[in-house]
């Protein structure tokens, strides 16, 4: 693993448990719900998308934050929705879910982009 990749699978996994962590704040303020909205939104699905081998090119970049939020929706949909199935469903424990979800995530390779089997994925010899 080379540090670029370190370089983002680290923010990637922690963005999950400081979003956990923003809940303690006071209700409405913004620095509560700024950082978990950016997170829910697209916090697992970057985590899912790009860790990537190789440098991507922008076409595969570009398609990566394009999937990500919906990618990141549909996750967050589940989790919540198997949250209620077993009536357990609380903020917390929400976000608990996605945090460690995104973070084991993040550990592991990205899931393979079109664009980038398409040839969007820099070679090191061209």
């Amino acid at each position: 693993m080379t540090l670029d990749h370190l370089r983002l699978r680290v923010p990637l996994a922690l963005a999950g448990w400081g979003a956990v962590a923003a809940t303690a704040l006071p209700g409405g303020s913004p620095l509560r719900w700024v950082p978990v909205v950016l997170f829910v939104c697209f916090g697992p699905g970057l985590a899912l998308l790009l860790p990537q081998r190789g440098t991507l090119r922008p076409a595969a970049r570009i398609e990566a934050v394009a999937l990500a939020a919906p990618l990141s929706l549909s996750l967050a949909v589940t989790v919540s929705t198997a949250l209620f199935l077993v009536r357990g469903f609380s903020a917390t424990a929400f976000l608990v879910t996605l945090a460690a979800l995104t973070t084991v995530a993040a550990a592991l390779p990205g899931l393979p982009l079109p664009a980038a089997t398409r040839g969007a994925v820099g070679g090191g010899g061209r």
